[in-house]
C-alpha cells in the first residue's frame, strides 16, 4: 500500500514539473491530456500524505513500545489506537480511489435509446426516457447533438440515437444500459388498467481513431432518398446513407442532415462506438466468467430498472434499490441512484481483490 501511494505522489510530482515545460504547454492536446490526470489526482494528494505520516507515526509508535523506555511507552500507548481507526478509515477511501480505472471512463458517449414491447405507450416511454437523460446533460452542463431520431405515428419516439460529449460522461451514464420498464395506466386506457411497457437503453463510448480501424472493404455503403420529415431537398436527394459492416453484419442509417457527407460522417461514428462495444462486450462476458457478481455486465437484454407511476416508484433490481422520487429523476436528478450504483461496483472489485 505505502509503495503504491508513494509511487501516486511521485507521478504527481512529475505531472505538475511537465505541465510547467514551455514545450509540452505549447502541445494543446499533450497538456490537456496532462492537465485532467493532474485533476483526477489532485483530490486525493492531501490523503495519501496524511496516510503516509500517520503510518510512519504508527510504525516510529510500534518501534518505542518494543523498546525498554517506559516513560515514553506511557505517552504513546493512548495514540496507537486513535491512529490505526484513522488509518483504516483513510486505507478505505484510498483503495477505492486506487481500482483500476475503466480505461472508456472519460469518453463521450453514444446514447441510443428504443420503444420496446408495448406499441405507442412505449414509444412515449422512450421520448421520456430520452428527455430525461436530456436533463442531466443540462444539470452537468454536457452537450449534446441528435445523430439520428426515428418519431412514432402515434407520438413518442421508436428511436433515437444521441451524441452526448463532456466530462466523464461514460463514467456516470455506463450503468444505464438495458431494459427500462414502465408500468402505468396510458390515457387511452378507460377502465384504469395498468400496462407494462419497456424500452431498451444503450450507452456506447464513442470511438476514437486509436481505438476502432475500418478497412474500406469491410463496408458496404448505400445511398437512398430520406423518407419523413425534413422538406422538399430531403426527399427529392439521395442524401440518406445506410452502412453495413460486413465481418458482423452491423448496419447503420442516417438520413437527418441534408447533406450526404454529413450522413456519412454521422454513420460511421456510430458505427465505430458499436464495433468498440462489441468488443467491450465480449471483454465483459470473459470478465464474468470470474466475477461472481457485477453490477452491470453490458448485456442489453437484462431489465435493470422499473419506473411506476401509480406509486411514484423507481426500483433499480440490480441494487434492489427503490426511491420513491419518479417525477424527480424523471426531471434528469439521476445521481442518487449513478452514485449508488458506483458504489455496489467499487464494493464488488474490493472484495474481490481482499479473496
Amino acid at each position: 500500500m505505502i509503495d503504491k501511494l508513494q509511487r501516486l505522489i511521485k507521478q504527481f510530482n512529475d505531472l505538475s514539473k511537465k505541465m510547467s515545460d514551455p514545450d509540452i504547454v505549447s502541445d494543446i492536446k499533450l497538456y490537456s491530456k496532462l492537465a485532467k490526470e493532474h485533476k483526477r489526482l489532485s483530490p486525493i494528494i492531501p490523503n495519501v500524505n496524511d496516510y503516509i505520516k500517520k503510518y510512519n507515526h504508527l510504525q516510529e509508535d510500534e518501534e518505542i513500545l518494543k523498546g525498554n523506555n517506559k516513560e515514553l511507552k506511557e505517552l504513546i500507548k493512548d495514540e496507537i489506537g486513535p491512529l490505526k481507526e484513522e488509518l483504516l478509515v483513510l486505507e478505505k477511501e484510498l483503495k477505492i480511489f486506487l481500482l483500476p480505472k475503466d480505461p472508456n471512463d472519460d469518453k463521450n458517449i453514444i446514447l441510443e435509446i428504443r420503444s420496446g414491447t408495448g406499441g405507442t405507450e412505449a414509444a412515449l416511454f422512450a421520448e421520456n426516457l430520452f428527455r430525461m437523460y436530456l436533463r442531466f446533460c443540462e444539470n452537468n452542463k454536457w452537450q449534446h447533438e441528435i445523430i439520428s431520431l426515428n418519431d412514432n405515428e402515434g407520438g413518442g419516439i421508436k428511436e433515437v440515437i444521441v451524441s452526448i460529449k463532456g466530462d466523464s460522461v461514460y463514467a456516470d451514464l455506463k450503468y444505464e444500459s438495458g431494459v427500462h420498464r414502465v408500468q402505468r395506466i396510458p390515457d387511452t386506457e378507460s377502465s384504469g388498467r395498468i400496462h407494462t411497457s419497456a424500452a431498451t437503453v444503450a450507452v456506447l463510448p464513442e470511438a476514437e481513431d486509436a481505438d476502432i480501424n475500418i478497412v474500406d472493404k469491410d463496408l458496404k455503403i448505400d445511398t437512398y432518398r430520406a423518407s419523413g420529415a425534413g422538406g422538399q431537398h430531403v426527399n427529392k436527394t439521395e442524401s440518406a446513407i445506410r452502412i453495413t459492416h460486413l465481418p458482423t453484419g452491423l448496419v447503420v442509417t442516417c438520413q437527418d442532415e441534408s447533406s450526404q457527407h454529413k450522413n456519412k460522417d454521422k454513420a460511421l461514428k456510430v458505427l465505430k462506438s458499436r464495433l468498440l462495444d462489441l468488443e467491450i462486450e465480449k471483454l465483459n462476458k470473459e470478465r464474468s466468467q470470474e466475477r461472481k457478481k457485477m453490477v452491470s455486465t453490458g448485456d442489453r437484454s437484462a431489465k435493470i430498472r422499473t419506473y411506476n407511476y401509480p406509486q411514484g416508484r423507481i426500483t433499480d433490481h440490480r441494487i434492489n434499490l427503490t426511491l420513491y422520487k419518479l417525477e424527480e429523476i424523471l426531471n434528469g436528478n439521476l445521481l442518487e441512484i449513478i452514485n449508488k450504483l458506483k458504489i455496489e461496483d467499487q464494493k464488488i472489485q474490493l472484495s474481490e481483490d481482499s479473496e
